[in-house]
């Protein structure tokens, strides 16, 4: 495998640094005329209040370092014909991206009706973080970019996953000294004991040291250098510093550290391709130590703003009003000497432009950043080569997550040269019984190894860490990149990432928009180990609301599915895998579960998302029926089932119809969600005046949030799990959350017309079965016999 990164380390001429400093000096009046002008781009005349918008808003202090880091990333692009990507972890300083993106013509590109001329220059400027513009973070409309503004603390986990299985490609990251205090980017140093230099691209960190947040000092600005270099030493990289406030100066210690960083980059990737080195690599971090606000206002009001937090976002906030403030913002532009950086049309001059890479090496434009350029489709095998056989509903039991892993194991196969599928989670995958795919990929590991251990591999495509945030940020950078992957997590520790997911359905709903932004393979969770099931963990383990989460976000970007056995997990699995710009989330069990639908019956239920499941109910077809016995999920779906069978040997003149919900946004009404059933297909399948009792995994309030528009809400009872959990039976967990057959009977009984007299001794038998489980259970520590043994025959 041959060595990218080519080692060309000269020292910058005067000329080139001039060069350099005059594009940053370009970069740096975008920058700013972007948080302040609305006219008069070029300062082609004195400046006055109305050139200046209304509302000034945008990110000042981080963006001359960000603009420092983007010159210099271009010259060593150009230099070395590298493929490179950014990730820019102070997503806040969006003027300093933009202002690129427009000077290397990537913004253009995109943007046609953003020149790079005047014109251009005043729309860009306007457009920024203005009504109808565009946000004054780095976000998916940003050329280039992979990684929101909002994001803060997910930088370096998004860079590792984008160089992951991506050989030849650099990733610079940008880690403000804010964002290096969260847990997220804490964790994420450790990412470097997983990146494969043989197979895997390479992270270049850039931690960015300011010196302030938004009102107080950053803690890394605050460490001695001795003490910080043994931090980022003991996290397995080697420190190079570049410092100062003199822009030539830094400039050629920039330079100079980046062609060190690079050429120790290529000396590991050629050891470990060449040479055949095992060796974990000792990668380089950049510490960059600039003032924050550098190159603006000193003082403003007799307060210092330059080199401290007064400069974190706008520091002269009252120009349209305050003369004194308009002449310093004045001074402040022409300090740049635009005149000698753009021409009279406002076109960058050549000594700007040397040291832009050219096509899609411009990073603004590499298709790395527009990850579906690059996608291929997944090599999915045929779902009957894994199916289950069913003679007949509930005959035999199997473990669903189990089977799946024989689908994932053959997928892993199948992209052991492509190398373009990951399975990442928190130390769970022999847990979660998707062990199979050790077979096919062991476990990325670039640590220390012994003998006790079991399936750990260098090459692995298995990515296991005790952090959801590193494994919803590796699985990010990789999806955004143009790759597919898989998430498999506890259920009730999924939470964990619940602002990562935020942030990236909103990245997605935004693509969506974006004609130029080409669809990725979503993002898709299988959540497992679920709340039914913590026999030995208990009440800690014991959460299902990730799902109300989800379903509160863009109804165009989340699903949400609930399979009820092995082959509608497969079935599932297989439509999620395939499916693009979603964020998928299955939530299915790993103990032994019966099976209910053959394949073909299972593909048809999937692609339906609720129906009828005849077989179970007691409808004869010339009546309505007087009881809907709904279920979505697993354990729910076996106590309905049992519930109907209680109902068929006690009550059998009574017509009972069983519906199954795998896709949740189907209760919704169709104009609430893509997924959403007609209200005339709902009112069908539910009715709209009979007794609805329905069985749900989760909390039942999302079951009567989906559906309280419709004609039958007033009849629909939900039964789910209400927060009461402890380490106890099977049984016991549902029955204590009153999901169990019996509890279900009675509240037949009490909601059908007329059961109530009639049958008033069936009721009561149900509740002394649930008498007697107590005492059961506390006496032998095991679930009722006929509830152990219990089986469906219908």
């Amino acid at each position: 495998m041959s060595v990218d990164t080519q080692q060309t380390s000269t020292e910058p001429t005067d000329e080139e640094l001039r060069r350099l400093d005059a594009h940053w000096r370009a970069a740096n009046y975008l920058a700013v005329g972007q948080i302040y002008l609305m006219d008069n781009p070029l300062l082609t005349e004195p400046l006055k209040p109305e050139h200046v918008k209304p509302r000034l808003l945008g990110h000042w202090g981080t963006s001359p370092g960000l603009n420092l880091v983007h010159t210099h990333l271009n010259r060593v692009v150009k230099a070395r014909a590298l493929d490179a990507l950014c990730v820019w972890g102070p997503g806040h300083g969006g003027p300093a991206v933009l202002a690129n993106s427009w000077l290397e013509g990537s913004y253009t590109q995109t943007y046609p009706d953003v020149t790079r001329d005047a014109a251009g220059m005043a729309r860009l400027f306007r457009q920024f973080s203005f009504p109808g513009g565009v946000p004054s973070h780095v976000a998916p409309e940003t050329p280039g970019s992979i990684h929101e503004g909002g994001e803060l603390g997910y930088a370096l986990a998004h860079a590792y996953g984008a160089a992951l299985d991506n050989p030849g490609l650099v990733v610079a990251c940008v880690v403000g000294d804010g964002e290096a205090e969260t847990g997220p980017l804490a964790a994420s140093w450790h990412s470097n004991k997983f990146l494969d230099p043989a197979f895997d691209g390479a992270v270049l960190p850039i931690l960015h040291l300011n010196g302030y947040k938004i009102a107080n000092p950053t803690v890394l600005s605050r460490l001695p250098e001795a003490e910080l270099d043994e931090l980022l030493r003991g996290y397995g990289h080697d420190p190079i510093h570049v410092t100062g406030d003199e822009p030539l100066a830094v400039h050629r210690a920039m330079a100079q550290a980046m062609d060190t960083a690079l050429d120790r980059i290529a000396d590991a990737q050629r050891a470990a391709r060449e040479d055949g080195a095992t060796e974990r690599p000792r990668w380089p971090v950049i510490v960059l130590r600039t003032p924050k606000g550098w190159t603006g206002p000193a003082e403003v009001d007799g307060l210092p703003v330059e080199g401290t937090w007064r400069s974190h976002q706008v520091p002269l906030s009252a120009v349209r009003d305050n003369p004194d403030h308009l002449r310093q913002l004045e001074a402040w532009l022409r300090s740049y000497r635009p005149g000698e950086l753009f021409d009279a049309q406002g076109r960058p001059v050549a000594d700007v432009l040397a040291p832009i890479p050219e096509g899609d090496r411009r990073l603004g434009a590499t298709p790395h950043a527009n990850g579906g350029l690059l996608l291929r489709e997944l090599p999915l095998p045929s779902l009957d080569d894994f199916a289950v056989p069913v003679d007949k509903p509930g005959a035999t039991v199997h473990e669903p997550t189990r089977v799946l892993g024989d689908l994932l194991q053959d997928v892993m196969r199948a992209t052991a040269e492509r190398r373009d599928f990951r399975l990442v989670g928190p130390d769970e995958t022999a847990s979660n019984r998707l062990q199979a795919v050790f077979d096919a990929s062991g476990k990325a590991w670039q640590a220390g190894t012994l003998d006790v251990d079991e399936h750990l591999d260098p090459h692995g495509r298995v990515m296991e860490i005790l952090s959801e945030h590193l494994c919803q940020g590796w699985l990010e950078g990789y999806l955004l990149t143009g790759r597919h992957g898989l998430f498999s997590c506890y259920e009730a520790f999924v939470h964990i990432v619940d602002s990562m997911v935020n942030q990236h359905i909103k990245w997605l709903r935004t693509s969506r928009r974006l004609p130029w932004r080409a669809p990725i393979a979503s993002l898709n969770y299988l959540l497992t180990s679920h709340v039914w099931r913590q026999d030995h963990n208990g009440f800690s383990h014991q959460d299902p609301g990730f799902v109300d989460h989800v379903l509160n976000k863009s109804p165009e970007v989340v699903r949400v599915y609930l399979p009820p056995d092995a082959n509608t997990l497969l079935s599932v699995a297989d439509h999620a895998l395939r499916s693009r710009d979603y964020v998928n989330v299955i939530v299915a069990g790993k103990q032994p579960c019966f099976d209910w639908l053959t394949m073909d019956e299972a593909k048809v239920h999937c692609a339906r998302g609720a129906g009828i499941w005849e077989w179970a109910g007691t409808e004869d077809g010339t009546r309505e029926p007087d009881v809907v016995l709904a279920c979505a999920g697993d354990v729910p779906t076996q106590e309905i089932l049992a519930a109907a069978q209680l109902l068929r040997h006690h009550l059998p003149e009574l017509a009972v119809r069983v519906v199954n919900v795998v896709d949740l946004a189907r209760l919704l009404p169709q104009e609430e969600h893509p997924h959403g059933m007609p209200d005339a297909q709902y009112n069908a399948l539910f009715t709209t005046d009979k007794p609805v009792i329905f069985a749900y995994h989760g909390y039942p309030w999302l079951i009567h949030r989906l559906a309280y528009r419709r004609a039958g809400h007033r009849n629909l009872h939900v039964r789910g799990y209400k927060e009461i959990g402890t380490t106890t039976t099977p049984f016991d967990m549902v029955v204590r959350n009153d999901l169990d057959r019996y509890r279900l009977v009675m509240d037949v009984v009490d909601r059908v017309p007329g059961l109530a007299v009639r049958a008033a001794a069936l009721r009561q038998r149900m509740e002394d079965t649930r008498l007697r489980h107590h005492a059961w259970i506390r006496e032998h520590g095991t679930d009722l016999p006929e509830v152990a043994d219990w089986a469906w025959d219908g």
